[in-house]
């Protein structure tokens, strides 16, 4: 009896030092647990097997008869989300609590009021809840950034309190509580994005807003999605609230496909890439040669993708056993050619609610507005104050100068110019959403650079673009004879590597081709070429990103940049070009892994496809034995223990 009384304690407490994660056997069977209780309400005997032991009889038994099925599902599974969430955060189950209540009631309210002064009213309440919510998540996530930023420009030395946690020791009367450290919430990035997300479209009447509680608690908690997204929008679940469960065999079988290609991808590809090479790199790179510093970036961005596309397709294939379904988040986003192709299939539920939240509300391709100029002279701002270097300062005074320039002798051009503008913001937001660090920034900045320069590439005939890359080639070599560094050994081989290409694809590949009628092996070459071009790119950019991740947001932005640097410098060094088949041998087994995770990932759709159909038509028994095999293979990868989610951080 003890034991079953320590099993349900642990069952029902929060364990920081094990949230519960999809790779756990405990999730499955917690899954397991709420598909039974699924079943249960949808089935007509237990609802009568309650009314007839009287279990209905009461004022709680008689409200519940009076809610649709639906609602009755709907209330079960905001129940279970907000369990889960639990044992995933702990006691911060309650800010998931209050996001919910202020989102409901303010969605009600504009749904409620006088004629009169609807507009206004409307505006008003939508206003409070976006910035009620944006507060919320500035406090929690952005609270050390801005206290680094503040203290570097008035030289000062603020450290950050945790005030909630005084209140908390104060009400409890107990030292419970950190008060000099703020935690951030799991996934509150994401609620907060689609509590606003609602706000906004029940101000603009996109949508109705949600009348039952039960039913809005659902849609904000459903645990599949909670933690890590993708961000689903008011205007694509909310008309799920209502449908009836229904799930065919094809349906099903999909289902499985979808959980057991997220587990493969982060437990096999992932995790494996991640703890027998990437984090050793990251951790130390002054250790390592270039190239291992150079394949650590290579490996990290197939890592991170198999890692968060892992996630989304579990949570994809979680929620439509329950009769839901998720948006597509990811579209092999390393086929894509170029950097604006990348984010339309990157994070695809995040882009696009940034493209119709932020990039649209600042005017889009049509103009700029003032609060535009704001975010993009700001962003600059902040990055003088925290680098405190006299040569970046000057950076930005001479790029604030020309951008003024630009919007005052250019007129014909204003509108692209605005257009520029309002990209950048975005993207430049979007690093910082991602992570409240110097890194982020900088990663989101890189971004929208290289959206920027497609931009006008594409637009440009072949003279032009094969001068342009010899002339960025040459400006690096003349840079790097007079001031001598790592970064711009980089830029000598990157731009010289631009130029070839650029030279051989439009003088020797388009002549060869177009004379002997091979216009479509021209522009496969073309294709191939662009591809790896913006897969290189991107993972430069992810150097970055990385280096911000994982850390303690107090010394996020110095230890950072730090890693960053040694990794620069590492691949821009000198290169002992001896060591590098006894790395491969070292590292063969993640090299085959990275190898065979990327062919996976360039094979064509239509073959994806093909053997998505072959699986969800399979009959029961074999589909059966393929998941006991996959499940087997994935957790012959683990190590000494699963490693959480890395947009867990976001």
């Amino acid at each position: 009896m003890r034991d079953i009384f320590v099993f349900l304690g642990d069952l029902f407490s929060f364990d920081q030092e094990h949230p519960l994660l999809f790779v756990q056997f405990n999730f499955w069977f917690f899954l397991l647990l709420v598909i039974a209780g699924l079943c249960l309400m949808q089935s007509r005997k237990f609802r009568l097997f309650l009314k007839n032991k009287g279990l209905m009889d009461n004022r709680f038994g008689r409200y519940l008869r009076r809610l649709p099925k639906v609602t009755l599902r709907n209330g079960y599974l905001f129940l279970v989300s907000l369990f889960f969430y639990y044992k995933t955060s702990g006691l911060f189950v309650m800010l998931l609590v209050f996001s919910t209540i202020l989102g409901y009631y303010l969605g009600k309210s504009m749904n409620s009021v006088y004629k009169k002064k609807t507009e206004r009213r409307r505006k008003m309440l939508a206003t409070v809840g976006v910035v009620v919510n944006l507060l919320v998540l500035a406090y929690f996530k952005y609270a050390y950034f801005f206290t680094d930023v503040y203290n570097n420009m008035f030289d000062s030395d603020l450290h950050v309190v945790n005030h909630l946690a005084k209140f908390a020791n104060h009400f409890t009367a107990t030292p419970r509580f950190d008060v000099d450290t703020i935690l951030l919430p799991v996934g509150i990035s994401f609620f907060t994005f689609q509590n606003i997300s609602y706000i906004v479209d029940v101000y603009k009447r996109r949508i109705a807003c949600v009348e039952n509680i039960l039913d809005f608690g659902f849609y904000t908690t459903f645990f599949p999605q909670l933690v890590a997204g993708p961000i689903v929008r008011a205007d694509q679940f909310v008309p799920q609230l209502y449908r009836s469960f229904f799930l065919s065999r094809r349906q099903f079988g999909l289902a499985v496909f979808w959980i057991l290609n997220g587990l493969m991808k982060k437990i096999v590809l992932s995790d494996y890439l991640s703890v027998n090479f990437v984090d050793r790199v990251f951790e130390l790179p002054t250790m390592y040669t270039g190239f291992e510093n150079l394949m650590a970036l290579f490996v990290y961005s197939l890592q991170v993708y198999a890692d968060f596309s892992g996630y989304t397709d579990i949570a994809i294939g979680v929620a439509m056993l329950m009769g839901f379904y998720l948006p597509q988040n990811f579209n092999s986003p390393y086929k894509a050619t170029n950097t604006a192709g990348f984010w339309k299939r990157w994070h695809m539920s995040l882009s696009n609610w940034l493209k119709d939240y932020l990039y649209i509300s600042l005017g889009g391709n049509r103009k700029a507005t003032w609060v535009s100029y704001f975010i993009l002279v700001g962003m600059m701002l902040i990055v003088a104050a925290m680098a405190r270097k006299v040569w970046v300062t000057t950076a930005v005074v001479i790029a604030i100068i020309a951008l003024v320039a630009i919007y005052c002798f250019f007129p014909l051009h204003r509108r692209e110019f605005q257009t520029n503008v309002n990209n950048m913001d975005t993207m430049l937001l979007g690093g910082l959403w991602h992570g409240a660090s110097f890194n982020f920034i900088t990663w989101g900045a890189l971004n929208g650079f290289g959206i920027l320069i497609y931009k006008w590439w594409k637009g440009k005939g072949k003279r032009i673009r094969v001068v342009t890359t010899q002339i960025l080639f040459i400006v690096f070599m003349l840079a790097d004879l007079i001031w001598p560094a790592p970064a711009l050994k980089l830029g000598v081989v990157w731009s010289g590597f631009i130029f070839v290409g650029t030279a051989l694809r439009y003088f020797v590949v388009e002549p060869l081709c177009s004379g002997y009628g091979r216009v479509r092996l021209a522009k496969k070459i073309e294709q191939c070429w662009n591809i790896l071009q913006t897969f290189v790119f991107i993972s430069f950019t992810r150097l970055f990103f990385r280096s911000g991740s994982n850390l303690d947001p107090s010394e996020a932005n110095y230890e950072a940049w730090q890693t960053a640097k040694a990794m620069v410098n590492q691949i821009g060094g000198v290169w002992d070009w001896s060591v590098v088949p006894q790395v491969c041998s070292l590292y063969s087994g993640v090299f085959i892994v990275f190898v065979l995770g990327m062919i996976v990932h360039w094979l064509p759709d239509n073959w994806k496809r093909r053997y998505r159909l072959w699986f969800t038509r399979m009959p029961m028994w074999l589909l059966s034995i393929i998941v006991v095999a996959v499940v087997f293979v994935a957790y012959q990868f683990t190590t000494s223990g699963l490693l959480p989610f890395i947009y867990f951080q976001f």
